[in-house]
């Protein structure tokens, strides 16, 4: 066998013994573990005195080891075989406690604190020493002396604060909120951002401290120097304590003091919007504008973000009078007047269209802009398509069923796959549903429940169980094509014709299965004609007449969230939501009013 050959067979001889060495060493290490939690310490002390002669240098299997020794109270031979340890390893601070532990399970209390001491005090400036030396005493529970050990450190390697974030954990273990709070910001002193430190803090810090947080944040900017890390701590404390203006403020202040570009200022005013204070969003978004101008990245986002902010604050309730949409109307016309109406600012004409149709009912102007819009050269398809599906809306609004349909079909065609081509099949099915062709609408409504949107899947289903409750039912026909013909009046904004309409079902066809959804509809109605007490009532009686409908869930958790987010009154919508998950727990609803409840009881919500 030549000489090349043999080396290569021997070394996979050799990789193979290796390797079953290995294994039977981690059997050893399993069967020691198992032999340790079943309680039976002689057995697993053998297998991991064994596996220490082995390798020697594997602390794990000597600690488990005289763990064994002390659950079996045989002191003295543990204190024989530290001694000895301590002897050939004299370096090693660790022993000196594992030492100490074994005086002070025997009540030695004074020989136990003498080797903690003994062990903090021979301690080098050895990074791993330190570190193993503080894991030691943590394990034990010692926190203090792991205190002593990360300071004694310190002094050792001559490098200020070295230790501060471990400090800072250890002051939490031993309920020190202060003091963990005082090595966080030392620890925020030295890193890039203060995401680490906010992390920690979010997880650890109890509610009722961010008072003493503040405190100390204010003080370290009072000393001077690099107060960065410090600002940016104190507006994330603010923003835990839902203290929005304060955030802003802090935020400008760094923008000013860095000579930043806004970004920090449009962060918080996106994070405003996403929570509805839209008074401070304004105030972010007008920052930017006002002191950056267009040398800003920001300046049209901004543009744009404080004209949908200033819209969402009036048309997000019903207190909103017509002076406030036409002062609105002006501020969308100043916009365009400064901007320009172009591909830049199709996202915004798309906006305006919407709020001329849906809120000031201006069909033909909604059209007329939307129009406009497809005509601009370079618009992305997705642009293009959404334009198609509102301007069948409104198509379908002012009464041409037929260019409604064909707009839909187009955005059908070119979208095969994904949301816009889901919203425009089922707008197509619900303009089928409104001709009274029940049974076509119902199978894409059938289709439509596998829709990749939720939403739609969820509007699809509730289609296709509703026409199917009703369409089998004698004279139904008749009575679902009144009722589809009063919904789309409504859809229309056609709200007086609608509601007559929807009346003169019950006249006609008394007692029909129809009722709850006949309330249902007029209750929505009157929430877009700012009736709300009339609405509610609605909800009421569908929840008391009908309970065991399909509208009852619905009419509960559009009741609550009425009360909850519109009304401002959580006292009577906690129990709506509790009602929904206890009387209506497969309900889509439960899960949400569930949460929804415990957040306004006051509990924490995983």
């Amino acid at each position: 066998m030549p000489l090349s050959m043999r080396k290569l067979v021997l070394s996979i001889v050799w990789i193979c013994v290796s390797l079953s060495v290995v294994e039977a060493q981690v059997q050893k290490i399993r069967l020691a573990n198992e032999y340790y939690n079943e309680g039976e310490y002689e057995k697993a002390a053998d297998l991991y005195k064994e596996m220490y002669k082995i390798a020697p240098d594997n602390k794990s299997y000597f600690n488990m080891y005289i763990q064994c020794l002390l659950d079996m109270s045989e002191y003295a031979t543990a204190t024989e075989i530290i001694s000895s340890e301590v002897k050939k390893n004299p370096d090693d601070v660790t022993l000196y406690v594992t030492l100490g532990n074994l005086y002070e399970r025997q009540g030695m209390m004074d020989k136990a604190k003498n080797q903690f001491a003994k062990a903090i005090n021979n301690l080098k400036a050895d990074p791993q020493a330190i570190s193993n030396l503080a894991s030691t005493f943590i394990n034990l529970a010692k926190y203090d002396l792991a205190i002593e050990t990360y300071e004694k450190g310190e002094k050792e390697s001559s490098v200020k604060n070295l230790y501060a974030y471990n400090l800072a954990d250890l002051y939490r273990r031993q309920g020190d909120i202060p003091n963990m709070i005082k090595h966080y910001l030392i620890q925020a002193d030295t890193e890039r951002n203060t995401y680490h430190i906010q992390t920690s803090l979010s997880q650890f810090l109890p509610e009722n401290q961010y008072e003493e947080l503040q405190k100390q944040l204010y003080a370290k900017i009072q000393e001077g120097g690099n107060t960065q890390p410090y600002g940016e701590l104190l507006q994330w404390s603010f923003l835990q304590k839902k203290e929005y203006g304060k955030a802003l403020r802090q935020a400008k202040a760094l923008d000013r003091q860095l000579e930043e570009n806004g970004g920090r200022v449009f962060e918080l005013g996106n994070s405003m919007m996403n929570v509805k204070d839209y008074n401070t969003a304004i105030e972010a978004f007008d920052y930017i504008i006002t002191n950056h101008g267009k040398n800003t990245s920001f300046f049209f986002d901004s543009k744009r973000l404080i004209l949908q902010a200033k819209k969402l604050k009036v048309v997000d309730n019903y207190n909103y009078t017509k002076d406030d949409l036409m002062s609105l109307k002006a501020e969308y016309k100043s916009f365009f007047e400064d901007i320009g109406r172009n591909t830049q600012t199709a996202e915004v004409l798309q906006e305006f269209a919407d709020f001329e149709a849906l809120y000031l009912n201006e069909l033909d102007t909604a059209i007329i802009i939307l129009e406009e819009l497809r005509t601009f050269g370079g618009l992305q398809q997705d642009a293009i398509a959404k334009a198609k599906l509102s301007l069948g809306d409104y198509y379908l609004m002012s009464g041409d069923r037929w260019e409604s349909s064909l707009l839909f079909s187009q955005v059908d065609k070119d979208f095969k796959e994904g949301v816009l081509g889901e919203q425009a099949r089922y707008r197509n099915a619900k303009l089928s549903y409104y001709m009274g062709d029940f049974e076509w609408a119902q199978e894409q409504f059938k289709i439509l429940k596998t829709a990749t949107s939720k939403l739609i899947s969820n509007d699809a289903i509730d289609m296709a169980v509703f026409i199917l409750d009703n369409l089998g039912l004698d004279t139904t026909e008749q009575t679902m094509q009144m009722y589809a013909t009063a919904d789309l009046l409504a859809f229309q904004n056609k709200y007086d014709q609608a509601i007559a309409k929807l009346d003169s079902i019950p006249i006609i066809f008394p007692e029909h299965t129809l009722e709850d959804d006949v309330m249902y509809t007029k209750a929505h109605i009157f929430l877009k004609l700012k009736q709300t007490d009339k609405a509610i009532d609605m909800y009421n009686q569908i929840v008391e007449k009908f309970n065991e409908e399909i509208r009852a869930d619905d009419s509960l958790y559009e009741l609550a969230q009425l009360y909850d987010k519109d009304l401002k009154q959580p006292e009577k919508a906690m129990p709506l939501y509790e009602k929904i998950f206890l009387d209506y727990s497969s309900s889509t609803y439960a899960v949400d009013a569930r949460n929804r409840f415990r957040e306004l009881k006051g509990d924490s919500v995983q």
